[in-house]
């Protein structure tokens, strides 16, 4: 069983949330897909944390993994415990984005970045 099936509760169809019905949001869940996306960046950068946004109206929970260098990726996940299970399954800290905002690397990468296109 991979870590999705184990952060899914083994493999359920759906949003796994079973919670009966919609999401009541415009977004769409997470999917396979972005949590090996999650597994392959912590996997190939170093010093790694997460970052958790909320839920809203508009989209689900997502999570912004930022490695030492800046560089980040932000996925959808299937709420705060899977997010908690990432933590410690990767063995990487997340943080509450609401509360400590983002790394000033992470801004800066996305600087560099955007000067390296001009």
């Amino acid at each position: 069983m991979g870590l999705f099936d184990r952060l899914r509760g083994g493999g359920r169809g759906g949003s796994g949330r079973g919670r009966g019905g919609g999401r009541g949001t415009l977004d769409r869940g997470s999917h396979k897909g972005d949590l090996s996306h999650l597994e392959q960046f912590v996997a190939t950068r170093r010093g790694v944390e997460g970052y958790v946004e909320p839920r809203t109206a508009v989209t689900e929970t997502t999570i912004v993994l930022v490695a030492a260098d800046g560089e980040w990726t932000r996925r959808r996940i299937d709420g705060l415990d899977i997010a908690r299970r990432l933590s410690r399954d990767l063995a990487i800290p997340v943080y509450d984005a609401q509360v400590t905002g983002y790394p000033q690397r992470m801004r800066d990468w996305s600087a560099r970045q955007k000067d390296s296109l001009d």
